[in-house]
Formats: C-alpha cells, sequence, structure tokens
C-alpha cells in the first residue's frame, strides 16, 4: 500500500480525491502548504475548514504554516501572466520535500481535481520534482470526479472559495466589475 502524501489546496477540492484514493485503498495523509493564498483571512478559512473536515473524515493532517504574501508577490510580481507555474512548483516542491524527507512512498495533489487548473502544467512540475527528491508522484486525474466533490463539500456546508487563491486571481474574478466601475467614472 502507497504511504501517500497528498498536496491538499482546500477541504472541497479533497472531497473527491480522497474518496477515490480510498476506494482504491489508499490512506492518503494531507498536506496544507499554501503561501499562494490570500489575503490572511482567505487563508485561514481555507485552512480552518480543511482542519475540520479532515477531523470529521478521520483524515490525517499535517498542517505546514507558511502564508507567504511577500515572497509570493516578489516570485510572480514581475510575470504575472505566467504566476501559476511557480505557484503549482512551490507548493509541489515543498510537499516532494517533505515526503521524501519522512518517508512517504509517493506523493500528489488536489490541484488535479480543478478543471479551472493548467492539468499539464501541473504534472509537469510534478514530475520534475519527484525526479529531483527521488520521490514517485503518483499520478490520478481526479477531474471526472470534481462536480460530485463540489456537490458534497456543499452538502456538507464546507467553506466554498470563489477563486483559486492569489491576489491576481481575485482580481481576475472581479475583472467584468471592475471594467464597468472604471467605465461609470469617466
Amino acid at each position: 500500500m502507497e504511504h501517500l502524501l497528498l498536496h491538499t489546496c482546500c477541504a472541497p477540492c479533497s472531497v473527491y480525491c480522497v474518496s477515490s484514493l480510498r476506494e482504491e485503498g489508499i490512506e492518503p495523509v494531507s498536506f496544507w502548504f499554501n503561501p499562494n493564498i490570500h489575503p490572511y483571512q482567505e487563508y485561514r478559512a481555507r485552512r480552518d475548514t480543511l482542519i475540520s473536515y479532515a477531523e470529521a473524515i478521520g483524515l490525517e493532517l499535517l498542517v505546514r504554516e507558511n502564508y507567504g504574501l511577500r515572497t509570493f508577490v516578489e516570485a510572480v510580481g514581475g510575470d504575472l501572466d505566467h504566476r501559476c507555474g511557480y505557484c503549482y512548483t512551490c507548493r509541489l516542491e515543498e510537499t516532494a520535500r517533505y515526503a521524501a524527507e519522512h518517508g512517504f512512498t509517493a506523493f500528489s495533489t488536489t490541484l488535479l481535481v480543478s478543471p479551472y487548473q493548467d492539468h499539464e502544467g501541473i504534472c509537469r512540475a510534478a514530475r520534475q520534482l519527484a525526479e529531483r527528491y527521488g520521490v514517485p508522484f503518483l499520478y490520478r486525474d481526479f477531474r471526472p470526479g470534481f462536480r460530485r466533490g463540489q456537490a458534497e463539500a456543499r452538502e456538507r456546508g464546507l467553506y466554498m472559495q470563489k477563486y483559486c487563491g492569489c491576489v491576481f486571481s481575485e482580481e481576475e474574478r472581479y475583472a467584468k466589475q471592475i471594467k464597468r466601475d472604471q467605465e461609470k467614472s469617466i
């Protein structure tokens, strides 16, 4: 049986991933490391929801605190259109490193459930990090279960975020409203 470290971006995305892994006989250990999530209220809401969810379903959770606003902004500030590559690599590198240092036989991520993320970019980063740290990347295409997982998350009353996590994605979420507001003020 795999001793799997599962990078977890949030509770709603973990619902389907954890249940499908358990159906395979794999009991993942959830790993919270998300210095991309801002502002702090959002970071805290997602982390605390994951803590409560993990307790409710008997999922082991490791929380690696790092509200890394300054580091994240410095890393992506020069090329905002390509920030996701840094974001995936940053989080998965910490996951792969931790897995290697603590005897896990593989690592994966709940990011693979979202149809809104760059699936190939996530896999590319994970495979490179697997090679660097000597811990296999366990690939699963969780996307077919995205809607089912989101529905269960709503049924459970989990906090459902409205953007991927970084302040720039939140800006994109409001882009149309910002444009309308700017046009009104002209």
